[in-house]
């Protein structure tokens, strides 16, 4: 497996790469690993390939509730670079899976150098940022099930997997309802025929159907993370507009 694996650093021009690449090592990323801690310093940054990262809010009872999800289109820890290398999120690995990863000191040294690198960081910065106000948004005004399909087609495309390894206590901390609500709503799915729960196990098997249930925010992040990607032909290039 190689570092490319990861979409924003293939997006990477070759030079830039270059310059990045010695400097990374292949990791394993666990379930359950906690890879900072709000208010902590950070040692690492993580370019995941196969392994999804959620960023979570932790309230005082214990909750969690996702706020953004971090996978082989972006990287982990990068503004801990750019801002003094301290977290303002807790994250935790909700797929397991492999990750190039970079001390921070280095990658903070590398995009002094190199605008490009530094660029791109920033701009995924932005993207997150979107993604977690998206996040606020369709938790207060979206139907749970339509959460449901579209926070697991969004991590179907990280994933590149249809088999994802997941409890529904898991899955109602991450979209922040109840388990109870999450399993009416798994049951409706499955028995509609766009999924397979078991113990643990979620298989999608109607990715159409998915879409066709999911709000608009499942196209409205995808959209920001291809535009992140995307060559940049000119300084005119522009986000997509929200729902297109």
């Amino acid at each position: 497996m190689t570092h490319s694996a990861n979409r924003l650093l293939a997006s990477l021009p070759a030079s830039v790469f270059a310059a990045i690449e010695p400097h990374l090592k292949l990791v394993a990323l666990n379930l359950g690993d906690v890879l900072a801690e709000a208010g902590s310093a950070v040692k690492l940054v993580y370019f995941p390939h196969t392994g999804i990262i959620s960023l979570v809010v932790e309230l005082t009872s214990g909750q969690m509730i996702e706020t953004a999800m971090v996978g082989r289109d972006g990287v982990m820890n990068a503004s801990a670079a750019l801002n003094g290398k301290m977290s303002l999120n807790k994250a935790v690995v909700q797929h397991a899976g492999v990750a190039s990863a970079i001390s921070v000191d280095r990658l903070a040294d590398v995009a002094d150098e190199v605008k490009a690198l530094r660029t791109l960081l920033v701009r995924h910065g932005q993207v997150l940022l979107a993604e977690s106000q998206q996040s606020a948004a369709c938790n207060a005004s979206h139907h749970v099930e339509a959460r449901m399909c579209k926070w697991l087609l969004r991590m179907r495309d990280l994933a590149g997997n249809d088999d994802l390894t997941l409890t529904q206590e898991f899955l109602a901390q991450m979209i922040g309802v109840t388990r109870p609500s999450v399993t009416i709503v798994a049951n409706a799915l499955q028995k509609a025929g766009l999924i397979r729960y078991r113990r643990g196990n979620i298989r999608i098997l109607d990715v159409a159907g998915l879409t066709e249930g999911a709000c608009e925010c499942y196209g409205i992040v995808k959209n920001h993370h291809e535009w992140m990607l995307a060559p940049r032909k000119s300084a005119s290039t522009k986000p997509p507009a929200a729902g297109r």
